[in-house]
């Protein structure tokens, strides 16, 4: 949102009021927060204190690194919920300290300070490190305010707010050359600088400036990053009403964001994730590949064992099969009961898949919605679990399923019921869920079950309950290592339920390119685990894009393969194309690689979980980020911190490509290329540029591996690249117990492995 017109007029029809000057300063008692009252307007006589707004900023040491930034209006406005939930995991304790010198008055938090500037009749904030050699951001002149829209002309108007929106709104400075990324799963440029951005959930697909993944955070190619601490909408201007500031702004009395210090994207995201929380575990067997029937196919019993005894014909492993919505009732949506037409016994077939051997485990499609035409919608109603309008009706449209009414899960006894229907599809035999859906959740003309909420609040909020109720659910039923969803809507937090996939693609190479956006954007968010609908899912993909799809999504940290009116499995692609360049060939080479990746990547997911890093689709910036060209490039990314994997989005196979500095080594055939360069290559549908980091060292699983989950430390080769002094790779197990350290030693001029003895 705009409040300007240029820079020297206000937009038509607001009004606008900064803060002038730091008037005070109060210094709390525990040396963890200054408050600075800040009227609009300077204050040069007695007289100058009357009919004049002030804005109260208030900045605390939160943690180590860490300052929150919380801008006030009128404190009497009731704060209303959901607030997210901070330190989940507990709040680390805070090395803070308040310094007053000549220059101004200066709050630390660890290696990060703030400085409010002595200087009268100014404002000026300055965020910097503690030792004063990196320079981060700054709130200066005309940055932090407050705004009326309709614009009021006099004090006496603000008597009666009902028909007036009162906004608070920040504006930190950008550097040169300073960059922007994250704000959740945006599937535009990936340097968010020019652009406009309002976090608010929607389904919109993934070629607009929507996004299912809303995340107020932020990280800045200057060492920083900022967590906006707020559920309800937020608008972004990154540089696109001022050039050289960020504008945030809320509707509301209160603004509160944190600034987190770095300085590397590495430390930065791990501090993020411990504010927000660390993202959840997943087992083993979900790295695995996953099937689905697709959306609006027609399918039933027959249909899913001719595709599981196709895919075992083919030599192509799968791990999970997945049930889409039409394993539901038409109309029926989400009532919890399989189709009888089309599933006349469920629990048994399920129970004969897997005796087989044909798939371990099976996933189904949810959502929160409740069609009328099923008997648990006039259950929920009559309960009270379903969202309300503001006259006591339930809450229902007509949008996606006919008189749909949503579960409020406000209502303690409305989440209990879902848990209990939920159960019901565990003991049918179902090991994992896909929550679909969660972002249209309505914000005007409702009540929650605990009216201390916002609505407007809960909009974004939504995707978070929603999520954390199934994930638990799972929990309580497997263990708190085995749960596992395909979840489309996220705010921040819901890092901790994985794991998210990128929602409704096109068919194209195109559609491919803004997933990867997506994914990275998201990664630079705290989420760990990422997938992505393998041939796009609006359209039939033709055999091009869906084996540079299968290239691609296999080497996400979670593949899967969907789409929307047609189905995904490969013989049904290319009319059964036996070679070996053919769509069952490279999803057969695809699927095995990934398996024979799989002690590499638990361990990278082992350590990503702990720091709260992407394990896959990581930004090449996290790894490099003194590498200036490593923070532009948004068609390549790292698995984990050893493989570079640029997907090939051209029919010609021909791709290009960003190595930074250091020797690579193809994965494929050992050739080796020096960085930093762009390299342009052409491949068959059977390879992609993917090259090992120089200093590497990598347990692999036996070629044709077809299992991902076994005894890691059998069946295995250890390959070093130009292994060096910083060489490690600690090996884990299922279980995160630690098999083996491996590393590097130097015995006279060559380098040799110590600590493999444990590989068998």
């Amino acid at each position: 949102m705009k409040f300007r017109d240029g820079m020297w007029l206000v937009a038509e029809g607001k009004r606008l009021e900064y803060a002038e000057e730091v008037y005070s300063i109060n210094e709390a008692s525990d040396g963890k927060k200054v408050t600075l009252l800040c009227p609009t307007m300077q204050i040069r006589s007695r007289g100058d204190t009357l009919n004049r707004p002030t804005l109260t900023v208030e900045l605390e040491a939160v943690m180590d690194d860490v300052l929150s930034v919380e801008v006030t209006h009128w404190h009497g406005a009731i704060n209303k919920g959901p607030h997210f939930e901070l330190f989940p995991s507990g709040k680390p304790q805070v090395n803070a300290g308040i310094q007053k010198t000549e220059g101004g008055t200066t709050i630390s938090a660890g290696n990060l300070s703030a400085t409010v500037s002595s200087k009268p009749h100014t404002f000026d904030i300055r965020f910097h490190s503690k030792d004063g050699k990196q320079k981060l951001t700054s709130l200066l002149s005309r940055s932090v305010g407050l705004a009326y829209d309709p614009a009021t002309s006099s004090p006496m108007q603000t008597a009666d707010m009902r028909d007036i929106k009162h906004y608070i709104l920040t504006q930190s400075t950008l550097g040169v050359g300073e960059q922007v990324y994250g704000l959740g799963e945006r599937f535009g440029a990936l340097n968010k600088v020019g652009q406009a951005i309002s976090l608010w959930n929607a389904d919109g697909g993934t070629s607009s400036d929507q996004a299912y993944k809303n995340i107020p955070f932020w990280m800045s190619n200057k060492g920083y990053g900022v967590f906006i601490d707020a559920t309800e909408r937020v608008e972004l201007e990154v540089g696109s009403e001022r050039c050289c500031r960020v504008q945030t702004s809320v509707q509301g009395q209160r603004l509160k964001w944190h600034i987190i210090y770095g300085p590397s994207p590495k430390e930065i995201l791990d501090k993020y994730t411990t504010l927000t929380g660390k993202p959840g575990k997943v087992p083993s067997w979900s790295f695995g590949l996953w099937l689905s029937t697709s959306f609006t196919t027609e399918y039933d019993d027959a249909t899913v064992l001719s595709f599981l005894e196709g895919m075992k014909s083919r030599d192509i492993p799968l791990e999970v099969f997945h049930y889409d919505c039409f394993w539901l009732r038409a109309f029926h949506w989400c009532d919890f009961v399989f189709s009888p037409e089309h599933f006349p016994d469920p629990k048994a077939s399920i129970q004969r898949l897997k005796a087989s051997g044909l798939m371990k485990k099976v996933c189904v499609w949810i959502n929160p919605y409740l069609g009328q035409a099923s008997p648990v919608f006039a259950e929920a109603a009559e309960k009270g679990y379903l969202l309300k309008r503001k006259n006591g009706d339930v809450f229902q449209w007509d949008l996606w399923q006919t008189g749909m009414g949503i579960v409020d899960f406000t209502n303690p006894e409305a989440t209990k019921w879902y848990v209990g229907c939920l159960n019901k599809l565990f003991d049918i035999g179902i090991d994992s869920i896909k929550t679909d859906f969660g972002e249209r959740i309505p914000s005007k003309d409702v009540v929650w079950h605990d009216s201390s909420l916002d609505p407007e609040k809960m909009h974004n909020y939504y995707a978070f309950i929603y999520n954390k109720v199934v994930y638990e659910a799972l929990q309580a039923r497997y263990g708190k290592d085995e749960a596992v969803l395909f979840a489309r809507a996220a705010t921040a937090g819901t890092q901790q339920f994985p794991l998210q996939w990128g929602g409704d693609c096109e068919s194209t190479f195109e559609a491919m390119a803004e997933s990867l956006r997506g994914g990275l954007s998201l990664g630079m968010c705290g989420f760990a685990f990422w997938s992505v609908d393998i041939g796009g899912f609006e359209g039939t993909p033709d055999a091009s894009i869906y084996k540079r799809w299968v290239q691609f999504g296999l080497l996400c940290s979670h593949s899967r393969l969907h789409g929307s009116n047609s189905y995904r499995v490969p013989w049904l692609v290319d009319n059964n194309d036996e070679s070996d360049q053919g769509c069952s060939a490279v999803l057969r080479k695809f699927t095995q690689l990934k398996c024979r990746l799989m002690p590499y990547l638990y361990s990278t997911a082992t350590e990503s979980i702990k720091h709260g890093w992407p394990v896959s689709v990581r930004a090449m910036a996290i790894e490099y980020p003194e590498d200036k060209t490593a923070w532009l490039c948004d068609q390549q990314f790292m698995l984990g911190p050893s493989l570079l994997v640029a997907p090939v989005f051209d029919e010609s196979g021909e791709v290009e490509f960003y190595l930074p500095q250091g020797k690579w080594t193809s994965f494929w055939d050992g050739q080796i290329i020096e960085g930093p360069k762009w390299v342009k290559e052409t491949h068959k549908f059977d390879t992609l540029p993917l090259y090992v980091r120089e200093g590497s060292i990598l347990v692999l699983g036996k070629e044709g591996e077809k299992r991902t989950t076994w005894d890691w430390t059998k069946d295995v080769e250890v390959k070093t690249f130009f292994p060096n002094q910083g060489s490690i790779f600690k090996l884990v197990d299922p279980e995160n117990k630690e098999l083996a350290t491996i590393t590097a030693m130097k015995e006279g001029e060559e380098w040799r492995v110590k600590g493999a003895e444990v590989l068998a």
